[in-house]
């Protein structure tokens, strides 16, 4: 049982189920995360795509020459690509419960290491300043890099401006994201009811 201290206005503390990090399967569900944000626009042109002559290169026989014919063949330099790349999609489907187990164990490797904060309630003007001080009193000096997940848009907007810190709502939540950053700072309100299938990817 996980014991996640949250910070603000209700202070308290929330105590989950989360399962034991599992490298393998947290590998499956990045690379899946990964697969999906591809963008599969590299393309190249066959010899039918190449703009040039149709005319024969030079004569058949006489030359001392290899036989040519179309300059667009892929064995000369400007002509086409024999098997290149295509505009495709990458994505592929991995199963619901395998994305929430990966959500939740993300999850789980941060609170072991002490890295996730819940917070009900940042209560911030919007300033850069104000999120800078609620940071310090919170034990974050920009020293580690920040996953602040949170749909206070003022809490967000007042974060957007440091390096160190990425800032998404909610919806954003993801496997990715939470591995790639030191420290994990989101609403208590996701974590009590256990909503780990979010996986906004």
């Amino acid at each position: 049982m996980a014991q996640i201290n949250v910070v603000g206005s209700n202070a308290r503390t929330i105590e989950l189920e989360l399962p034991k990090a599992n490298p393998n399967l947290l590998h499956e569900v990045v690379t899946w995360q990964l697969a999906k944000r591809r963008a599969g626009t590299a393309s190249t042109k066959t010899r039918a795509q190449v703009s040039a002559t149709g005319k024969k290169m030079y004569s058949q026989k006489g030359t001392g020459n290899a036989r040519h014919g179309d300059r667009t063949v892929p064995t000369f330099v400007g002509g086409g690509v024999a098997f290149g790349p295509k505009p495709r999609s990458y994505a592929y489907t991995l199963p619901k419960k395998v994305r929430q187990l990966g959500l939740a164990m993300a999850l789980s490797d941060r609170s072991e290491q002490g890295k996730l904060l819940a917070v009900d309630g940042f209560d911030l003007d919007g300033k850069t300043k104000g999120f800078l001080a609620w940071a310090k009193d919170n034990g974050m000096d920009g020293s580690e890099r920040v996953f602040l997940v949170t749909d206070d848009a003022v809490a967000r907007r007042a974060a957007r401006n440091l390096s160190w810190v990425t800032a998404l709502p909610v919806a954003g939540l993801n496997v990715y994201d939470i591995l790639r950053h030191e420290r994990l700072v989101i609403d208590a309100a996701v974590l009590e009811p256990a909503k780990t299938e979010g996986e906004g990817q």
